[in-house]
């Protein structure tokens, strides 16, 4: 585990180190200097869009990793409890109406969504913590969710609006500020830190419900604290980045063969690892020789989708 770690550790300094030097124009080493004009890349552009792949990629990474080990499910993602598309509806209103124009409102009404939809969670799944009712009302608010943010499009006043929340939900980090980073920051710490306190009670329940009571247990609370931190870190990071899928379900099998089956145990690797996924990838796009920048959540959407289909092959040969 911790040669893991480490391992991890290492290659995201190295991921960081190519995200600030990469893109269009390649910023060296030498000109990262406040005496080089140069330098206002690194410190304006470069370092807050960096920065932001590592939190966006770290919360996403640990949430699917908190998600499979309490539904027990290797397919779950974290936008299976619809809080993304929640924090995704919540945007689309902002810009619908024009409020986006405004510093902080596209970000704040993107955590009134994903908050919004946490509550009807919690009201619709109760305090018995059913895993398939939770399963249940997830599916059904995501269902929800995404047929509202497709009529705001349908019905969007101008196809200047129409584009603009198209490619909004594409999920991307251009042009991404420091104020973006002040945003998500202490939403996604906060939120980690709620995940990481379930880590001996997803351990428990591998043995089931009845046994992870009878050590002590609580599902209503545990159920209660994986909404809420993952509706802070999938929230942030949706107000921050737009919908940027998949992580949360391809990083946890990634380093579950080298963490092993506990739960615990995969989600400090599981957030390493999405960090270091989603720093890369963005890092790729930027490199990608295209007219334009291709979309971070189409590339992570062409990534996830095969691996989604390997994952259920591999699972239907299993039970065969």
């Amino acid at each position: 585990m911790t040669r893991l770690n480490l391992g991890l550790l290492l290659a995201l300094v190295c991921a960081a180190g190519l995200s600030v030097a990469a893109g269009k124009v390649w910023v060296p080493l030498d000109a990262w200097t406040a005496a080089d004009p140069r330098s206002i890349i690194i410190v304006e552009l470069r370092l807050p869009r960096t920065l932001l792949a590592l939190l966006v990629g770290g919360a996403l990474g640990l949430s699917g990793a908190v998600m499979q080990g309490y539904l027990r499910n290797p397919l779950a993602d974290p936008g299976l409890f619809g809080v993304s598309s929640g924090a995704a509806l919540g945007a689309v209103v902002s810009l619908y109406f024009g409020f986006a124009a405004r510093l902080w409102l596209l970000p704040g009404f993107a955590l009134i969504g994903a908050g919004a939809t946490m509550a009807l969670l919690a009201v619709i799944a109760g305090r018995s913590g059913s895993l398939i009712l939770f399963t249940l009302a997830g599916m059904i608010l995501t269902s929800i969710t995404g047929s509202l943010t497709a009529l705001a499009i349908s019905l969007a006043p101008t196809p200047f609006v129409s584009s603009q929340i198209v490619t909004w939900l594409m999920g991307a980090l251009t042009d991404r500020s420091w104020d973006d980073v002040t945003v998500a920051l202490p939403l996604i710490l906060v939120g980690s830190a709620l995940l990481a306190t379930t880590a001996r009670s997803l351990d428990a329940l591998t043995l089931g419900e009845q046994a992870a009571r009878s050590v002590g247990v609580d599902p209503g609370r545990l159920q209660l604290v994986v909404i809420a931190g993952t509706a802070l870190c999938v929230g942030a990071a949706v107000a921050s980045a737009g919908i940027i899928g998949f992580v949360g379900l391809i990083v946890p099998h990634l380093v579950r063969p080298f963490a092993g089956n506990r739960p615990s145990a995969i989600l400090l690797p599981a957030a390493l690892g999405g960090a270091v996924l989603l720093t890369v990838a963005d890092s790729l796009v930027r490199l990608a020789p295209t007219v334009s920048e291709l979309r971070l959540g189409i590339a992570m959407s062409m990534l996830g989708g095969p691996f989604f289909l390997y994952l259920l092959i591999r699972m239907r040969r299993r039970l065969a």
